[in-house]
């Protein structure tokens, strides 16, 4: 698959196919997250990855899904994620951590979707409830859970036509309004005004 087909055919899946994934596959989505860049190469980020059938559900309970399509786009049984991988800051934090992250996890979205692997960026997580679970230390920071399991269910992107607002449609799909490109690229400068 040509890497930009792999970037704009990746959305949010939030409901799964219950085939296990291969561990190698998902050791191999934590070293592209290894590997993506990292301010002042402080490498601040580790991972827990999660795929025994007893703690999916432990995990599954700390999260909240789809704000916008409540309680619908919530994963029933039988729609569940299939593994996780728990983002963590465990080294020294600086100024750009939260850059650290982003492209670590977009290293693992991309990844993932590359193995046909659908997969749901959670950031509504009960850190608390999560760390006892996998006895986590307090000094870690859990940031955020990614969510992974073959694709259930079909996510499109479409033009925004006055709202930003996800919504599914009476087939079950799940349309993902983005900003036009022509009102995000500037080219040259120029004076931007924000039109929303």
């Amino acid at each position: 698959m040509d890497f930009m087909d792999i970037i704009k055919g990746r959305r949010t899946i939030r409901k799964f196919k219950q085939d296990r994934i291969d561990r190698a596959i998902l050791e191999d989505l934590v070293d592209g997250a290894r590997l993506a860049p990292s301010a002042m190469n402080m490498q601040p980020l580790e991972y827990i990855v999660v795929d025994e059938p007893e703690l999916l559900d432990k995990v599954f309970d700390t999260l909240i899904w789809a704000r916008y399509i409540r309680p619908e786009g919530d994963p029933k049984e039988g729609e569940k994620p299939v593994a996780y991988i728990i983002v963590l800051v465990t080294g020294q934090k600086g100024a750009f951590t939260n850059h650290d992250i982003g492209a670590a996890v977009q290293n693992i979205l991309l990844g993932a979707w590359s193995y046909g692997i659908g997969s749901c960026w959670l950031g509504s997580v009960d850190r608390k409830k999560l760390a006892q679970a996998l006895d986590i230390g307090e000094n870690i920071k859990i940031d955020s859970v990614i969510a992974l399991g073959y694709p259930a269910e079909k996510a499109v992107w479409e033009e925004e036509k006055g709202s930003i607002k996800y919504y599914k449609d009476e087939n079950t799909v799940l349309h993902v309004p983005n900003r036009r490109l022509s009102d995000i690229c500037h080219w040259n400068g120029g004076k931007l005004i924000d039109k929303r």
